[in-house]
């Protein structure tokens, strides 16, 4: 579902129907998650989910009642329940982050112990170097490596606790040594490394250190290891980085969810059908297995 910029966009490597993590990939299908690497077909892993979250080395799915699971390619059919009253969820680099129905965030890292970090989140990301937390008041708060200006405050020293960077967010999305924000005015914002183009012309060709305005007029954003998305409210998805262009470039039309990893986009359309992009070629339409 694509979801305007008055409330937390949901369209990147932890969106609700899509999920990405470097060569890893998933999308709910009518309540079935569909897993894939790299180029491959999908399969199927799993019934019974509604949102779907990946890192590298485990697939997390949260029911309709809330319960938050975890399965490997070891056990694909063994999960293990990790929370309950679970809202939403984000997963990467460090573990996984679950919002609970009343807005706490717990956080947990490789031995899936959750430790409480926040109250009143609507929004979470794991990036590949820093985490990230939006409050319902649009705050934005960030804990991990700042040494590529991921803080988007100048910062270039890392904190033990998270700390407010922005207001007037409603969604984040990080990856490697970058991020990119949502603001309520649907302007994204970006900081970080940007050798490649993730934050277009902003600190290109080395870092920006402070959040600079990359695009306007989105409705939920995504972002992969070089490059990044954006979808318009009118279902028009955007690119820039590495493999697009520098200044964003539209690659298609009616897409209503959208997901980066490293070099791959992977998009959900208006008819329920699932498109790749691979380091910028594509788009080629993906066969589900049987």
């Amino acid at each position: 579902m694509l979801s305007l910029a008055t409330t937390p966009a949901r369209a990147d490597a932890t969106h609700a129907q899509l999920a990405s993590y470097y060569d890893r990939h998933a999308a709910v299908l009518d309540g079935t998650v569909f897993g894939w690497d790299g180029r491959g077909t999908p399969r199927r892993l799993r019934s019974g989910i509604t949102q779907v979250a990946v890192s590298r080395d485990a697939w997390y799915g949260l029911t309709a009642g809330g319960e938050l699971l975890r399965w490997t390619d070891a056990e694909p059919s063994a999960a293990t329940a990790l929370r309950r009253s679970v809202a939403r969820v984000a997963a990467g680099a460090t573990g996984w982050i679950a919002i609970d129905r009343d807005g706490t965030a717990w956080q947990a890292g490789s031995n899936d112990t959750a430790v409480r970090v926040m109250a009143d989140v609507v929004d979470a990301c794991v990036g590949d170097s820093a985490d990230y937390l939006v409050t319902r008041d649009g705050q934005l708060h960030v804990r991990g490596l700042a040494h590529r200006g991921q803080y988007g405050d100048g910062k270039l020293q890392s904190t033990p606790d998270y700390v407010a960077t922005a207001n007037g967010v409603v969604a984040v999305r990080g990856h490697t040594g970058h991020a990119v924000h949502l603001r309520r005015d649907g302007t994204v914002m970006g900081t970080g490394g940007n050798r490649f183009g993730p934050l277009s012309s902003h600190g290109l060709g080395d870092k920006a250190d402070r959040w600079g305005p990359i695009f306007e007029g989105a409705a939920a954003v995504a972002t992969g290891s070089r490059h990044t998305l954006a979808l318009r409210p009118d279902g028009s998805l955007w690119a820039w980085g590495d493999g697009f262009s520098i200044e964003p470039v539209r690659l298609m039309a009616r897409v209503r969810a959208v997901a980066a990893g490293d070099t791959a986009t992977i998009a959900l359309d208006a008819d329920g059908a699932l498109w790749q992009w691979d380091s910028g070629q594509g788009p080629r339409r993906l066969v589900l297995a049987r």
